[in-house]
């Protein structure tokens, strides 16, 4: 493999590294994100990012939409919306500016597309903080959105930051779920398998919820990877 480190940063969660590498055995490029020793993303996998757009703007109705995203990442949750014809404006809530940077300046293969689709908006901001304030668009104070999808930690239980558990909790979902519209969804992704400790919190704070297992097949050995995608409504 050929790897080619595209951007280096410090940052307050970690050393934030972009990098660009060749995967041999398949003949692709691939784009990777690491946080310290830890993996963020890779444009390798994606199928998770994917349906927890799909899944949670699948179970709303015809719109217009308007729609939240915590976590830019290399950008396919957010691609995966805006492909939702019904969804009127989307604001991306990324707590790293360097990220946001890398959209911006093309760095990465979705920068251009997402910041040339007039629905998107890119928020630099801490997702959780907002979140616990009842603000999640801090310039519109009150504002609710029809659907709120979260994409930052690796699950409930496996936080970037000490600062992310409070929003797992009973009541940290239901600050979130005042800031959604009658009838809205909360989607999250995790990485782990469902745990039911945060299914017993999401039961609390919302009126139906559920964990949905998105299996995909792995290129790197052939088997089968799985994510979880849960979905919650008021």
């Amino acid at each position: 493999m050929t790897f080619e480190e595209l951007d280096y940063r410090r940052t307050p969660l970690g050393e934030l590294i972009l990098r660009r590498r060749t995967e041999l055995s398949l003949g692709v490029e691939v784009y990777e994100v690491k946080l310290g020793e830890a993996f963020l993303m890779s444009s390798l996998f994606t199928e998770g990012e994917v349906a927890l757009a799909r899944l949670a703007l699948a179970s709303l109705g015809e719109g217009p939409l308007d729609v939240v995203v915590g976590g830019l990442g290399l950008g396919y949750t957010a691609r995966a919306v805006l492909e939702h014809r019904a969804v009127r404006s989307l604001l991306v809530v990324e707590a790293l500016p360097d990220v946001i940077e890398w959209h911006c300046r093309g760095l990465v293969p979705l920068g251009r597309e997402l910041r040339a689709d007039a629905r998107c908006e890119f928020l630099d901001g801490d997702f959780f903080a907002l979140a616990a304030s009842g603000k999640l668009d801090p310039r519109q104070p009150g504002r609710q959105f029809d659907a709120i999808l979260l994409d930052v930690d690796h699950s409930p239980a496996h936080v970037l930051h000490p600062s992310h558990a409070g929003l797992y909790t009973t009541e940290g979902l239901r600050r979130l779920a005042g800031q959604l519209r009658p009838g809205g969804v909360f989607a999250l992704w995790s990485n782990d398998p469902p745990e039911e400790n945060f299914r017993a919190a999401l039961a609390q704070a919302f009126e139906r919820t559920q964990a949905r297992v998105v299996s995909f097949r792995n290129p790197l050995h052939g088997g089968e990877s799985s994510n979880t995608v849960y979905l919650a409504h008021g």
